[in-house]
Parts: C-alpha cells; sequence; structure tokens
C-alpha cells in the first residue's frame, strides 16, 4: 500500500517537471542556434531570387550561346584598275569540290569515283584523307579547287553517283596581265602565324582557314583599305554542333577598289622594250606627278604566288642573277653618275661660284694632291661653258664645279629635286636613296668628309645612290620647274584623288632654262652625248641626260694601259647605264627614267630605250616613220606588238 502511493507521488513530480520545463524561458545557447538557421535561409533564399530573376537573362543567354553560334563572312577584297579601267587585280569565281565524310560513307572509294571526273594529285589525295581524320564527319574537305568550268560541270552533272560531295563557287585573286604589273600590284597569300602574331589588334577575319592578305606591293602597303570589313551569320546548331539552319545574316562591307594612274598599254611597250634586259623603267606626268608606267626587268607571274609556289618555280625565281623578285624601280639603288651633273650645275649657279659664260679647261683629268681624277674622254674637251660641259657630260668641268659649290650645297640642291628621300606611294620598301654630307660620314663612318668626296659626288659617284623614281622625279622637276610628287593611286571607289598644286622650286628661272638648254643640247646638239636618240619631229623635240656609273675600281695601271671595254668584261663587272629625258621640250609633258644594270654606257644602251619608250608615250601605239632619225627609220618602221589586256570579269559581290 505505501509502496503504491509513493509511486503516485513519483508520477504527479514528473508531471509537474515536465509541465515546468515547457513554460522555461529559452536558454542563450537556443539563440545562437535559432539566429544561425535563420541566417541560411535567408543566404539561400536571396541566391535562389538571384538565379532566377535577377541573373535569369544572363543565363539565358548562355544556354541560347550553347545553340546559336556566329560565324564570320569574309569580305570581297577590291579589285585594281589602270587609268582606262583595265583589270589588273581582280576577284574570279573559283569552282572547287568538297566532301563531308558522314554522307560520303567509304570516303576512300567516293575518290576514287571523283577521280574518274577530275584529277585527284596523289600527294592530295593524302591531305585530303588525313585532314577528314582529324575534323569531325560533318565538316567539309576541300577535294578540289581552281577547277575549270569543264570540270566542274562534269562533277555537277554526276553528283547523283557522287555521294558526300559537294560543289562550291568562292572567289579567288586573280591578276590579269599580272607579270606587266607584279611589281606594282604584289600578289596575296595566305596569312601566316608571324603574320598573326605581329598584329596589334588582330581582325578575326586573319583566321578563317585559308584567308589571303597583301604580301608585296599595292596588295600589303594598304591591305586594309583592300580588304574591307567582315560581315556575320547567325547559325543554329544541334548539340554535337552540326548546322540545323541559318537564322540571320549581316553582310560585310567590301573594299575600296582603286584606279591607278598606269598606262597598261605604255606599261606592256616599255617591258616589251627592254626585252631581255636588267633594267627599270619609269615614265612620269611632269604636270601632276601620275606614275604612268613603272617596270622592274626581268619579271614574275604573281598568280604563281596565289595558289601557292611550287618549290622548283620559287628556286628559278631565286637564283635569277637577274633578281626578278627586286623592284628596282623603286627600291634598286644605283650611282646617278653623269645625271648628277644637273644637280652641281644647279648649286654653282645658285650660289654665284660660276656665271653661264666662264670657261672651265679640261685636259682630260685634274690633280687632287697625289691623285689625278681623270674624265671620260681620255684626251680632254678642252675650254668649255656650263651649257657645253652637259652636252658633252665634261667630268673635269663638274669636279671644278662640285669643288667650288661645296657638298652642303650640293646636298642641298639633289634634296630640292626629290633625291635621298622615299617618294610617298602605297608601295613597301621604297628606298630613299643617299645623296651625302659631312654630317653624314662623320655619323656612319666617323671620318671626316675630304675634298675628294667632293670631287667623286660631283659626277654621281662615291657615295651618292638614286633610285629610278628618283631620277624620274628629278627629270620631271627639272622640266616643270615645280616640286612635282609621284602618284599611284588616281581613284578611290571611282572618286578621283584630289591634287595639291605643285609648290615652285625657287630657283632663278635663267639658271634653270640654262640646265635645260645643255639637256636639249646631250640629245640635239652636234656633240650631244645622245644625240642617235633624239627625236626629229622638232615638235616632240627631247631633252636629257646620259650617265654611266662605274661598278669597279678602274687602276693607274689598267688606265696606262686602257681601260677595259664592258663587252669583254663579266656581265657583273660592266657599268650600269642610265639616261633620264623630258618632252617635248617647249612645254614638256612626260619625264621618263632608264637604268640597264650592267648594261655598260649610257648613250648606246639606255638612251634609245628611253626615246622609243617617250615615243611611245607621245605618239600612242601608231608612232610615225618620220620621229625617227633617217638611219635609224628601216630599224624600227613599227611598235613591237603589244599583249591584250584580258577582259574584265564582271564583278562578284556576294
Amino acid at each position: 500500500m505505501n509502496r503504491d502511493r509513493k509511486a503516485r507521488r513519483d508520477a504527479l513530480k514528473r508531471r509537474q517537471e515536465e509541465q515546468g520545463a515547457e513554460h522555461r524561458p529559452l536558454t542563450r545557447r537556443g539563440l545562437i542556434a535559432l539566429g544561425g538557421q535563420l541566417a541560411v535561409g535567408a543566404v539561400l533564399a536571396y541566391h535562389m531570387r538571384r538565379l532566377q530573376i535577377v541573373e535569369a537573362e544572363r543565363y539565358r543567354l548562355l544556354a541560347e550561346e550553347n545553340r546559336i553560334n556566329l560565324h564570320l563572312i569574309p569580305p570581297v577584297r577590291a579589285e585594281i584598275f589602270d587609268r582606262s579601267g583595265a583589270p589588273l587585280a581582280v576577284n574570279r569565281q573559283n569552282y572547287r569540290v568538297v566532301m563531308i565524310r558522314e554522307r560520303a560513307g567509304d570516303v576512300e572509294a567516293m575518290l576514287d569515283r571523283l577521280g574518274l571526273i577530275i584529277d585527284i594529285p596523289p600527294r592530295r589525295r593524302r591531305r585530303v584523307l588525313r585532314e577528314m581524320r582529324k575534323k569531325s564527319a560533318f565538316v567539309p574537305v576541300a577535294v578540289a579547287d581552281y577547277l575549270d568550268w569543264r570540270d566542274f560541270a562534269a562533277v555537277n552533272a554526276n553528283l547523283p553517283a557522287l555521294a558526300g560531295v559537294q560543289p562550291e563557287v568562292g572567289l579567288s585573286r586573280h591578276y590579269a596581265n599580272g607579270e606587266l604589273t607584279a611589281h606594282v600590284v604584289g600578289y596575296v597569300g595566305r596569312v601566316t602565324e608571324r603574320e598573326l602574331k605581329a598584329q596589334e589588334i588582330a581582325d578575326p577575319v586573319l583566321q578563317l582557314p585559308d584567308f589571303q592578305i597583301g604580301k608585296t606591293g599595292i596588295e600589303r602597303a594598304i591591305e586594309h583599305e583592300l580588304r574591307g570589313t567582315a560581315g556575320t551569320r547567325r547559325i543554329e546548331v544541334n548539340a554535337v554542333g552540326r548546322v540545323i539552319r541559318e537564322l540571320d545574316r549581316i553582310d560585310g562591307v567590301p573594299g575600296t577598289d582603286l584606279h591607278l594612274t598606269l598606262d597598261l598599254g605604255l606599261q606592256a611597250y616599255a617591258r616589251e622594250r627592254l626585252a631581255d634586259e636588267a633594267a627599270a623603267v619609269v615614265v612620269i606626268d611632269v604636270n601632276n606627278g601620275d606614275l604612268l608606267a613603272l617596270i622592274s626587268n626581268p619579271t614574275y607571274d604573281p598568280n604563281l604566288f596565289v595558289r601557292g609556289i611550287s618549290t622548283t618555280d620559287w628556286q628559278r625565281l631565286l637564283n635569277n642573277e637577274y633578281r626578278p623578285l627586286a623592284n628596282k624601280w623603286a627600291s634598286g639603288l644605283y650611282p646617278p653618275g653623269s645625271t648628277f651633273k644637273m644637280m652641281v650645275a644647279l648649286a654653282a649657279l645658285e650660289a654665284g661660284v660660276v656665271s653661264p659664260e666662264e670657261r672651265v679647261f679640261c685636259k682630260g683629268w685634274i690633280k687632287l694632291g697625289r691623285r689625278r681624277f681623270h674624265c671620260w674622254r681620255r684626251g680632254g674637251h678642252g675650254h668649255l661653258k656650263l651649257r657645253q660641259a652637259i652636252e658633252q657630260s665634261c667630268d673635269v668641268f663638274y669636279y671644278e664645279m662640285a669643288r667650288r659649290a661645296g657638298i652642303e650645297r650640293i646636298a642641298a640642291m639633289a634634296r630640292r629635286f626629290g633625291l635621298g628621300a622615299a617618294a610617298e606611294l602605297p608601295i613597301p620598301a621604297i628606298k630613299g636613296g643617299l645623296i651625302p654630307d659631312k654630317a653624314w660620314k662623320l655619323r656612319m663612318h666617323d671620318d671626316a668628309w675630304r675634298v675628294g668626296d667632293t670631287l667623286n659626288a660631283g659626277i654621281g659617284q662615291g657615295f651618292v645612290l638614286t633610285t629610278p623614281l628618283q631620277q624620274a622625279v628629278m627629270a620631271a622637276r627639272l622640266a616643270s620647274g615645280r616640286a612635282v610628287r609621284p602618284r599611284l593611286i588616281r581613284a578611290r571607289g571611282g572618286t578621283p584623288v584630289t591634287l595639291a598644286e605643285p609648290a615652285d622650286l625657287g630657283l632663278r628661272p635663267e639658271h634653270l632654262a640654262l640646265v635645260r638648254g645643255g639637256m636639249f643640247d646631250v640629245v640635239n646638239g652636234r656633240r650631244g652625248t645622245a644625240r642617235r636618240s633624239r627625236i626629229a619631229d622638232q615638235a616632240m623635240a627631247m631633252a636629257g641626260k646620259t650617265g654611266t656609273s662605274q661598278v669597279r675600281n678602274i687602276t693607274a695601271a689598267e688606265r696606262a694601259a686602257g681601260v677595259i671595254k664592258n663587252a669583254d668584261l663579266p656581265w657583273k663587272r660592266r657599268d650600269h647605264a642610265l639616261f633620264l629625258c623630258f618632252a617635248p621640250f617647249d612645254k614638256p609633258k612626260y619625264a621618263v627614267a632608264v637604268v640597264v644594270e650592267h648594261g655598260g654606257g649610257g648613250s648606246k644602251v639606255a638612251a634609245p630605250i628611253a626615246r622609243d619608250v617617250m615615243m611611245r608615250a607621245l605618239y600612242g601605239e601608231e608612232v610615225p616613220l618620220e620621229a625617227y632619225p633617217p638611219g635609224q627609220r628601216p630599224e624600227r618602221e613599227r611598235a613591237p606588238p603589244q599583249p591584250r589586256p584580258e577582259p574584265a570579269e564582271p564583278r562578284i559581290r556576294t
């Protein structure tokens, strides 16, 4: 009984304790635990709201990018024409064939079948198979390109039997009459890794497979202007990247078409006239600086480089001693020889150290210290005035003029005529030549300038170097008396390029007239060094100056025994032949400069070429027989045949 009461009391006590615990206040530990739970819940709620509401658009776009791809559309490269619209660099349709592996099934069997229709060389076949193993099954691989229309049509006709084969039409660069303008227009080629790394701000279009950019000439110099701007297209792809459909397209902006100042007919004639000589010809309009002909001979076919030149062709060009790859008219450096004497004459006249009537005696040499400086005429010219000295190209007279004027005045005059500085033309690697002075020699050779250096410079030898382009500019400025600047681009996108009026050279008219008179006598005078190369038609009379620049030293022993003739020397040891001229004398229109590497005498080799090119520029294709001196008329009754310019392809802007 007592045990039952005790049990009831214990049970009642436990119930009272439990009820008391339910009403007991929260402890500090409980509050901390509760706060932590609430914080975690709040963070989760915030992130859920950010993902579902704030950043919902971003994640939607990311998901969309997994489905939508953006592809570049290569821009259409600008085309290049001569002054009359004859095509120089155009875009031609490129017929090619690609194959898609997943559709072809047995790839090798399909290549065998395709090989019965078009030629697939073994080397190309191996490359195709290698690319197909590397790329995804749905990616097209080029099997053949640059097909002619007959082969392309044959592939299209047999398509039902060619599973996975797909004909395509693209654009490729073609150089009409390519050899004529290779050193002006240049060529394009595939983008190299080095070129990609050299880009400060890389254009994404350069990374497209087989994309081509300019490598030389105008194609390289104004690449961005010719390239244009790429377009884009959005395409829908599936999970493995296969194209489903095109969603939209934004076409790119084509490059700006160019019309050059070149006259393709005159260009063709000049090259034909040079024949096999290693030489350069420049023809310039003396009034506006238009470059009408720019020839570097021999030349090459730029189309070889577009498709990838073979090793055989490359070695043939590289090992040719006449250097067909070199741009002689722009970067060939040659001592100007006697063509420099006009600069010395003008420097002396402007400085007042010689008068038009003063005579200087030439006995065949002049002595400076223990050294003799020789005239080209061993017995000398006797007493000569300045105009006569230009006509007969007396070296002794110009040794004396150079000594009186000094190198600083000569250098300043030469620079006034465009020598010693590179012309601003859209051509890479144009050389500026060299017009030396005292500061230059001290800087480059750590040596003082000597009087002997001045005498050598007085006849265009020693350190003096010029390019054929500079020679033509000098002739144009002599003819016009103005600072004519050469130009190569006549119109951009059909809009003519505006011209600034050339500034006056600031020379005394009587001095310029005296030098021009000497140049007239060179060609037309009784003792002129180029008399045989005159134009007989007095209305078109030409003025000019011969030049012969040495490439070897002539020893005292050789002079005593007799200087060896150029014809008896190896080709590379012969003198360079130079000639520059302008015509008509009374109202000049054109200037011509010719340099024949190792050609010998300027009067015998360069002058006849320049005269014929000048007559072609003055008269056009039909040069009248009466324009030639009587003794030469039977030799050239008609101008050489000229290649007909290729017709322009229809322009393709797709």
